[in-house]
């Protein structure tokens, strides 16, 4: 149906066409013998042959076009449709190939570039989801059997008390990680719909400092030693509940790779419009190729850690620097420790 519609539109616009190329010629044709006023028995004696010149003109200009629009605009038209109809399909590999299209089409063409961005842009997006679901799931799978595990043990009548005890502790464990890790991709979702923070001016180095009271039981009971080096009245304008997240990731995998007997290390400074905080610590460092992917969702460096984290807390740290409209940078050697830095903008009444 849809077909044959546009067959009688083609037809319907060509016939149009004639006529008006007809009636056109007719007209220039007409003033053109006026102005020669020649004898009305000579006209009569040529009219069927400039008859015949009108038609053939029509029919030359028509057949112009028609070859005009198949080789430009009609041929762009086709690949966009062919690839519209894939990619609705669900084919998101679907391209135009604009290699051989002619210049005269330009418009139409520069459609076909913006369709075949759009193509990589929905195909990426695609592959980050596929890439997402498949690691969730792996994430989850792994508390899940041990959740299992330990039920199957607990069915066993011989189970000690202290068995018990210890095995109820795992599925506690299990339960918290998957917990968390729900409660990270919720925070992470929520960021990245996000394009709007609530900014307050407070002062950076007292929140730093209550960040790192939180860590010093555990930086003693790991035998850590964490110093700080923080410049006064470091006033910014920023979210301070999602810098609070920024601190504490940063803060926490410092303490998570750092051994027994390091050091964990806390600086902030002013640098012209900026507050720089720098997390270093003393721990196992990373390679150049973990330090390229460390802020990927769910990428972990180092697998000897990663039953105490998910890897979405990086991922959480660049998007909220990012949304503060600051920047994120990683120095890192193997065995030499990692260097974490933050750049916030000062506020800017403080920065006067």
């Amino acid at each position: 149906m849809k077909k044959n519609e546009h067959r009688l539109f083609l037809i319907w616009r060509y016939v149009t066409l004639f006529v008006l190329i007809a009636f056109v010629v007719t007209v220039s044709f007409r003033l053109f013998f006026h102005s020669m006023r020649l004898e009305e028995s000579l006209i009569r004696q040529n009219a069927p042959l400039v008859f015949g010149n009108v038609l053939l003109l029509s029919l030359i200009c028509c057949l112009i076009e028609w070859l005009l629009r198949r080789f430009t605009t009609d041929r762009v038209v086709r690949r966009i449709r062919e690839a519209t109809a894939r990619m609705a399909a669900g084919d998101l590999t679907a391209r135009i190939d604009t290699s051989d299209l002619l210049a005269a089409s330009a418009d139409y063409n520069e459609i076909a570039r913006d369709f075949n961005k759009m193509a990589e842009e929905l195909s990426g997006m695609q592959t980050l989801r596929t890439d997402f679901l498949a690691s969730v799931s792996h994430e989850l799978k792994t508390p899940l059997a041990v959740v299992r595990n330990y039920a199957v043990l607990l069915k066993n009548p011989s189970v000690t008390q202290e068995e018990r005890l210890e095995y109820v502790e795992g599925i506690c464990r299990a339960v918290d990680r998957t917990t968390s890790l729900m409660s990270n991709i919720l925070k992470l979702n929520k960021l990245e719909h996000q394009t709007l923070i609530s900014a307050a001016t407070y002062d950076l180095g007292v929140q730093l400092a209550e960040c790192m009271a939180a860590f010093v039981e555990l930086c003693e009971s790991h035998g850590i030693e964490m110093e700080a080096d923080i410049a006064e009245n470091l006033i910014v304008s920023a979210d301070p509940e999602l810098m609070e997240i920024v601190w504490n990731n940063l803060m926490s995998n410092a303490v998570k790779f750092t051994d027994t007997g390091g050091r964990i290390t806390v600086t902030a400074w002013p640098d012209d419009d900026w507050i720089q905080t720098a997390v270093s610590d003393t721990g196992c460092g990373m390679d150049e190729k973990t330090g390229r992917h460390i802020f990927e969702k769910f990428y972990q460096g180092d697998t000897s850690h990663a039953t105490e984290g998910n890897g979405l807390g990086l991922a959480m740290v660049r998007r909220i620097v990012d949304l503060s409209g600051g920047e994120i940078e990683v120095d890192s050697e193997p065995g030499r420790g990692s260097t974490f830095t933050v750049r916030i903008r000062r506020d800017s009444y403080a920065a006067e």
